[in-house]
């Protein structure tokens, strides 16, 4: 009888893990730098609500937008390449943040640039697949997901590091740091062994999987709701603690690293349950409970109890979610990991960029943020359908380790 090799890693596979992570968080410490600082940027340009919106969500678009030729170019010339080149390019636009953050137009330009740190994302996902069995890619995958921890030390040192100093030098403290960071990667970190997908002629041949498969587009959906909506809270929350709540930019800094916190822990737990239990199922707790404090949050978002609470909840959801997700990304498409990633990701991205600005234009429309809280619960219940349609398709899918070691196939 020959032996089980999916629950089998490559050696070298937790070097290359630990390595994808920290450079994932590395990124992220920089690319979410507007947000905890957006309140000061605003208070210095005189900015309005909606200007302040377009200021912290302007580093999701290009962010978003390159996920799908990331995620195809690491199938193509593998992870350390891909990754050193983002992490390389991204101390230019934080050096820019540096030097000319006393224009709204500048700060636009460079933040926009700054969108390749968070593509970083799509980078990681192939390159740490690639190194782990079937069995524990969910695990591992959500593993990598922690590097979103970069949201909170962002939101932690970045509002006390500008006070105690300037807002210049934060960014060059981030651009020193995502610099050392490209050349540790490339000395340190290796591809996995073994063929990479056969190169097409077109970079984005592979994205045919989206004009044949459903299933590739309920993925996106599911990532704008789950990753789209911890990057909106997270770019969010500290505006509406400071302008609704009345607290110091300091105090809501923290807070909203505590929301990104929960959600960070959360994810390597989505990815773990999915593992053993069906990703579908943790999906359907995820968005259930997004649900639920989504309409709990347009209530109440007035109240400091009721909003920490609903908030705090809300990102274990939503955590969970984004590891559910990625476990669904090699286990429903596995020769396509790399396009797939890029087009989930680049909807989590968009989620995360449409969110606040509606919630800026819902606030100066009607006063009140109660029906941009709604509108994310709708979101939710639209998840929750799709997951139901998809559940009942008959398409085989790989077996969890509960069904692989009792010989059932998981449906």
């Amino acid at each position: 009888m020959s032996p089980d090799n999916s629950f089998e890693e490559t050696p070298g596979s937790g070097r290359a893990l630990t390595l994808a992570m920290l450079a994932f968080g590395v990124c992220f410490i920089g690319w979410s730098l507007l947000g905890p600082l957006g309140t000061t940027i605003q208070d210095k340009l005189h900015l309005t609500d909606t200007q302040l919106a377009i200021t912290v969500a302007i580093p999701v678009v290009l962010g978003s937008l390159m996920r799908v030729p990331l995620g195809v170019l690491t199938d193509r010339y593998g992870g350390r390449r891909v990754f050193t080149a983002v992490m390389a390019f991204t101390p230019l636009p934080l050096i820019g943040l540096a030097l000319f953050n006393d224009s709204w137009a500048a700060v636009l330009v460079c933040g926009f640039l700054l969108g390749f740190a968070g593509a970083s994302f799509a980078v990681g996902i192939p390159f740490v697949n690639r190194w782990y069995p079937p069995a524990r890619q969910g695990f591992a995958l959500g593993l990598y997901g922690i590097g979103m921890g970069g949201t909170v030390v962002s939101a932690l040192l970045a509002p006390r590091l500008t006070k105690a100093t300037s807002l210049a030098t934060t960014f060059w403290v981030a651009a020193s740091l995502v610099a050392v960071a490209a050349v540790a990667f490339w000395l340190l970190a290796r591809d996995a062994p073994g063929a990479r997908p056969v190169a097409t002629r077109s970079m984005f041949a592979p994205l045919a999987v989206f004009k044949t498969s459903p299933r590739a587009w309920a993925l996106t959906l599911f990532y704008f709701l789950a990753f789209g909506g911890f990057v909106s809270m997270f770019l969010y929350l500290p505006k509406l603690l400071h302008a609704v709540n009345h607290l110091s930019k300091t105090d809501a800094g923290s807070r909203a690293a505590g929301f990104a916190l929960l959600a960070v822990a959360a994810r390597p737990i989505g990815g773990w349950l999915s593992d053993r239990i069906r990703a579908q199922t943790v999906l359907a707790i995820s968005f259930s409970g997004t649900l639920i404090f989504a309409v709990m949050l347009a209530g109440t978002y007035k109240h400091m109890v009721p909003l920490t609470i609903a908030c705090l909840l809300m990102a274990v959801c939503l955590g969970l979610g984004t590891g559910a997700t990625f476990k669904l990304v090699p286990q429903w498409f596995p020769d396509q990991v790399g396009a797939v990633a890029g087009g989930v990701g680049a909807a989590g991205g968009l989620g995360g960029f449409f969110p606040p600005l509606l919630m800026a234009i819902v606030k100066s429309q009607t006063g009140s943020y109660a029906l941009g809280f709604v509108l994310m619960g709708a979101v939710a219940v639209i998840a929750l359908i799709v997951l139901a349609v998809m559940s009942r398709d008959g398409a085989p899918t790989r077996p969890t380790p509960v069904e692989a070691r009792s010989g059932l196939v998981a449906r």
